[in-house]
C-alpha cells in the first residue's frame, strides 16, 4: 500500500516519491543555510555593521538554497545534461550582466574576513589616502585628508596595493638636523635627547636614536629617529621639530644655510669691472 502510494503519479511522470526526495533535499539545504548563516553571524558580528551582515547572510543562504534546488531537480526526471546546458547559458548571460557586482560582493566578503583594513584606519589604497569611514559589501568609503569622501568599489580595493599606516601600534619618523661646525655636536645631541625624554608620546621602547650622520658641505648633520604611537605620530612629528629648533637656538646653535665663497682673481692687464651709474636723464620729476 505504501509502495503504491509512493509510486502514484502526481503530474506527468513525477511520482509522490520524487516529490518527497525533492522536499527532503530542499529542507536539508535550508537547514544547512541556517547553520552557516548562524556561524557567519557569530564570526563577523564585531567586524561588520548589522545591516551589512544581514545582507551577507541572506546572500549566502539564498545561494545554498539555490544549490539545493539544482541538486533536487533531477528527482523530477529532468535531464541533467539539459539542465547543465540551460544553467550554463543562463549563467553566462547573468555573468555578463552582473560580473562587476558579483566580483565586488566577493571582494567585500574577503575584505571583511581577511581584515587588511578596519574602520578608523589611516590608509593609502591605490592613489587615495585618508581614513576608512565605512566598509560595505559592495564598496569602501575613505575620507581623504582634505575632507573629501571617496567611494571605492571593493573589487578595486581588493586588487590594489593597500598601505595601512596604523596597523602597527608604533610608527617611526626622522629628522635631519644641521648644526654649524663650530657648534658642540655632543651638546646638541644631549639637548635633543632631553626634549624627547620629556615628551609623553615619544616611545621609550623602541627608544629614540640620535647620532651624527653626515659631515655635510655646510653643516654637521644629526639624525634624529623617533618612534611614536601610530595615531599620534603626526602631531608628535610637527611639535618636536619646532621644539628642537627653539632649544638649539636658545643655546646659541643656529641652523646653517648653504654658503659659497667666490674668489675673484684679476689677471695682469685686465680691465677693471665697469661701474654703472644711473642716467640722470631718465629721472622723472
Amino acid at each position: 500500500m505504501a509502495v503504491e502510494f509512493l509510486n502514484e503519479v502526481v503530474f506527468g511522470n513525477i511520482r509522490v516519491a520524487d516529490l518527497i526526495v525533492f522536499f527532503v533535499i530542499i529542507s536539508a539545504s535550508i537547514i544547512v543555510a541556517r547553520i552557516i548563516g548562524a556561524h557567519i553571524k557569530k564570526s563577523l558580528t564585531d567586524r561588520v555593521k548589522k545591516d551589512e551582515l544581514e545582507k551577507l547572510i541572506r546572500i549566502v543562504q539564498v545561494i545554498i538554497v539555490l544549490i539545493g534546488i539544482f541538486i533536487g531537480l533531477p528527482s523530477f526526471h529532468v535531464d541533467f545534461a539539459e539542465l547543465l546546458l540551460i544553467g550554463g547559458a543562463a549563467s553566462i548571460i547573468i555573468g555578463f550582466a552582473s560580473q562587476r557586482l558579483v566580483t565586488s560582493i566577493g571582494s567585500g566578503v574577503f575584505l571583511i574576513v581577511e581584515r587588511p583594513v578596519t574602520i578608523g584606519d589611516t590608509v593609502k589604497i591605490g592613489e587615495t589616502s585618508g581614513t576608512i569611514e565605512d566598509i560595505r559589501i559592495l564598496s569602501t568609503t575613505i575620507k581623504t585628508f582634505e575632507g573629501i569622501y571617496v567611494r571605492i568599489p571593493n573589487e578595486t580595493v581588493f586588487n590594489s596595493e593597500i598601505t595601512n599606516y596604523v596597523a602597527n601600534v608604533a610608527r617611526r619618523f626622522e629628522y635631519r638636523v644641521g648644526i654649524r661646525y663650530s657648534d658642540d655636536a655632543e651638546k646638541a645631541i644631549r639637548i635633543i635627547r632631553e626634549l624627547l625624554e620629556a615628551h609623553p608620546f615619544v616611545l621609550k621602547n623602541p627608544s629614540p636614536s640620535i647620532y651624527v650622520d653626515e659631515l655635510g658641505v655646510n653643516a654637521v648633520i644629526i639624525m634624529v629617529r623617533i618612534w611614536a604611537p601610530s595615531r599620534e605620530w603626526w602631531s608628535v612629528r610637527t611639535e618636536m621639530l619646532l621644539k628642537i629648533k627653539t632649544a638649539l637656538e636658545s643655546e646659541g646653535m643656529t641652523i646653517p644655510f648653504p654658503q659659497r665663497t667666490v674668489w675673484i682673481k684679476e689677471t695682469p692687464g685686465s680691465a677693471p669691472a665697469p661701474v654703472l651709474h644711473p642716467d640722470v636723464s631718465d629721472k622723472h620729476p
